[in-house]
């Protein structure tokens, strides 16, 4: 029993953590500018701040997803959804904000830009992962 039971723990958490590796592959894609550049060579607080949040924003939904799904793939469809979103999100929010361009603040470090850009991710991972509760 312990031995399945640890199975099925490395299975769902190792999906887990490569739903994660990949949602950082594509969110880097997707926004208009190099986040690891940013924040690893520049020390950009606002780029750090920002893509913090969008990971929190993911794990949200992800662990709601292991607590609600009746099987693998269930979680797995889950996570693929949850995802989705929160890339939506990104895209959304660093191609079309309409008043104020977050590349450029996040660019030229304006923290503000970065807390917004988390709270949001963070906010629709919350409801997403209210969402997934059915």
């Amino acid at each position: 029993m312990f031995v399945g039971s640890f199975l099925a723990f490395i299975l769902f958490f190792v999906t887990a953590v490569s739903v994660v590796v990949l949602f950082l592959y594509l969110y880097a894609k997707i926004t208009p500018y190099d986040d690891y550049d940013l924040i690893l060579n520049k020390n950009n607080l606002a780029a750090s701040i920002g893509f913090g949040g969008a990971v929190l924003g993911l794990s949200i939904p992800l662990y709601s997803a292991l607590l609600s799904s009746v099987s693998y793939l269930d979680f797995l469809i889950w996570a693929v959804v949850a995802m989705s979103i929160q890339l939506s999100l990104a895209y959304a929010l660093t191609r079309y904000s309409s008043r104020v361009s977050l590349r450029s603040q996040i660019q030229d470090d304006r923290v503000s830009a970065g807390i917004l850009m988390a709270f949001v991710s963070v906010s629709v991972g919350l409801l997403n992962a209210g969402s997934m509760s059915y």
